[in-house]
């Protein structure tokens, strides 16, 4: 296929789930510029600023999720259904997409479903180990089921799953493949996922506070999330540590480029941008994770060398300042973690996308086939 296509995504919630598919569309407009790309998504802040920066269209539904919730909110979730898939269709035949792409979290189960109920061929994107329940549901509904790490389709129908790696932006591409300058400053970064992680914040911070010297020479790039910002400031001027703190950071590139060693939650896209980065890491996995899926996500990259975990009820803030003071006094141990964590990468995973993207568009254009096959 050579023309350009108009292709509606639908997913959001956190950028976990956003930014895979912002990458998915940057690789389609590469591949057929001039292509048209509209964001179905939540009325939430965080999803609607996120693409705003990337100057994609975007609209909204009514959603409520409907996994772990009380029966009162349970009931609410599901009154609303029937509005989520009117207004659903509503865009999809505003719109006239060639393809809806579903990238998971609660609003992709009526969007996609819609586009089935009209004829459109569908494809819905997994990033973690373990299936949210709103792509376990559709994926007896969509064409195609594409997946992030090996081990993962045993949750799908094989004939319709292929592996194609968890996609990263073009920033994080290009970064991938710039040498990092050597012998600044050891720096370590810590992620705790859009919204911050509060026993994080509390641990690192903790570490470098009790640690005397021996880090002395670190500095720390600390993205705490809004709640923790100043408290977390506070600790690193009182025991006067070298620390950028900021509750987000928007150019994650930059602070990525100066990271020798990462401190972060376990989320699927933060690691599979790590593993194109070819950056180690200590990972504590969110405890609270639906189906302990980050604890999963975070074993494939342990396995593989690049990454050391720890439960987060048993790490206390000197065991995690014990092992940072290991790692950063052998740079060749984190060297050999960094390329360890880049054999477990799938730079390609966006243009694998766009490559079932496109064979869908076909079968459906020109023979309406489901066009069902395995690549795992």
């Amino acid at each position: 296929m050579s023309r350009a296509v108009r292709l509606m995504f639908t997913g959001g919630g956190t950028g976990g789930h956003l930014f895979p598919a912002i990458a998915t569309a940057e690789a389609i407009n590469r591949r057929l510029p001039g292509s048209e790309i509209l964001f179905v998504g939540t009325k939430r802040k965080m999803d609607k600023s996120s693409l705003k920066q990337y100057g994609y269209a975007t609209c909204s539904i009514h959603s409520r999720g409907l996994k772990g919730k009380t029966f009162l909110s349970l009931l609410q979730g599901v009154m609303v259904v029937p509005l989520s898939c009117l207004e659903a269709m509503y865009h999809i035949l505003r719109f006239k997409p060639d393809l809806v792409v579903g990238v998971g979290g609660y609003v992709t189960g009526p969007v996609v479903a819609a586009a089935r109920i009209l004829g459109r061929p569908t494809l819905i994107h997994e990033q973690n180990s373990v299936p949210g329940l709103a792509n376990r549901k559709l994926s007896r509904l969509v064409n195609r089921i594409c997946i992030s790490l090996p081990g993962s389709e045993r949750w799908f129908d094989k004939k319709k799953t292929v592996l194609t790696g968890n996609p990263v932006r073009d920033a994080i591409i290009k970064l991938s493949e710039m040498k990092k300058e050597v012998g600044g400053q050891p720096t370590l970064l810590v992620l705790g996922g859009s919204l911050g992680a509060h026993r994080v914040n509390q641990l690192v911070s903790g570490a470098f506070a009790g640690c005397g010297t021996e880090l002395a020479k670190v500095k720390v790039i600390h993205q705490t999330g809004a709640a923790d910002l100043e408290e977390v400031k506070a600790v690193y001027r009182e025991n006067s540590i070298d620390a950028t703190v900021a509750a987000f950071f928007n150019d994650m590139a930059a602070i990525y480029r100066e990271a020798d060693l990462l401190v972060s939650r376990a989320g699927a896209t933060t690691l599979a941008e790590l593993a194109v980065l070819g950056k180690p890491a200590i990972l504590i996995p969110y405890p609270h994770a639906a189906d302990n899926h980050q604890e999963k996500n975070a074993q494939y990259y342990v396995e593989g060398g690049g990454a050391l975990m720890f439960v987060e009820k048993d790490l206390t803030v000197e065991t995690l300042a014990g092992q940072l003071v290991v790692l950063f006094s052998n740079p060749s141990q984190l060297e050999e973690m960094g390329q360890s964590m880049r054999q477990r990468a799938f730079p390609q995973a966006a243009e694998r996308i766009v490559d079932e993207c496109l064979c869908l568009m076909s079968c459906s254009s020109e023979t309406g086939s489901r066009g069902e096959r395995s690549n795992v």
